[in-house]
């Protein structure tokens, strides 16, 4: 396994010192596919896909239970990654679902804790909670999601620099607004970006249109899918991350392959034209 595992890049995660696999595994409706959903986490733990991402939310626990069957005797091989929702993001809330978290994953630890997304409860309040949680060694690290440079901006103010390691993000190829302020405000911090729903969430550009034609020419030069070709794309800054979820051990593999994959300049200008990252919105897209 650790010659499959060896061809998958890792980099680093934020400001943390942790090497992470640059395309890991989302769990986000995972418990819909129960019955080879385990088997798919396996194989791409097996493949170098350590990176693994689930939520209290998903399945009201049902995705940890399933990541915790995935990873039961090898934990120490796997980077992974849990939320909080925001109704429960209140101090002693945030303490009772991360025990709650781990509980279900089987672990006595997270390698990194996210704020779901900014809800009601006030900042400085979860993030408290969180540095509590990593003195008492339950996280290694923590994050946001779905965070706007505002609110970046105010998570930096209240911890201070190095310490906010990631900000998880709706990117794929039609929905690019975090390269206006997101991206940037990241890269400049140290603050990894990792990309969920990379495949547009049932959303995927079709082969008959003007950027589905690029994505199928520079699959066929490099006898890849379209698919492979998007991870690429996506994680082509040193900053970026994906968590593709997949229950088909053909995708995951598929998966493991696109991390490697070097498109180049020419090739990447391409897709920019056909995919243009448009006008910045108003306000952050979510799913």
């Amino acid at each position: 396994m650790s010659n499959l595992q060896s061809q998958v890049p890792t980099r680093r995660f934020g400001c943390s010192d942790r090497q992470v696999s640059v395309i890991g595994q989302g769990t986000w409706m995972l418990e819909d596919s129960a019955p080879t959903a385990v088997a798919a986490l396996q194989r791409g733990i097996d493949l170098g896909l350590t990176h693994i991402d689930t939520a209290e939310m998903y399945g009201q626990g049902a995705a940890e239970r399933l990541v915790a069957a995935a990873i039961k005797g090898r934990r120490e091989q796997v980077f992974l990654v849990s939320k909080v929702l925001p109704s429960n993001a209140s101090r002693r809330n945030t303490l009772k679902a991360c025990e709650d978290s781990l509980q279900r994953l089987g672990t006595d630890y997270l390698d990194c804790y996210l704020l779901h997304w900014r809800g009601r409860t006030k900042l400085a309040e979860t993030l408290g909670a969180f540095e509590s949680l990593q003195q008492q060694g339950k996280i290694r690290s923590f994050g946001v999601s779905n965070f706007d440079v505002d609110d970046l901006d105010e998570a930096l103010s209240i911890v201070g620099p190095g310490k906010l390691a990631c900000n998880q993000v709706l990117y794929h190829l039609q929905e690019r607004a975090i390269e206006h302020n997101v991206l940037p405000w990241c890269q400049r911090n140290e603050v990894a970006v990792v990309a969920y729903s990379p495949f547009g969430h049932g959303n995927f550009p079709s082969r008959g249109g003007k950027g589905g034609s690029v994505l199928e020419q520079l699959a066929a030069k490099y006898a890849v899918t379209p698919y492979q070709i998007a991870l690429a794309f996506l994680c082509r800054h040193p900053e970026t991350f994906a968590i593709p979820k997949t229950v088909n051990l053909a995708h995951v593999a598929a998966n493991a392959a696109a991390a490697s994959l070097q498109l180049d300049a020419d090739e990447l200008d391409a897709i920019d034209l056909a995919f243009p990252r448009g006008a910045k919105p108003r306000s952050l897209p979510t799913i």
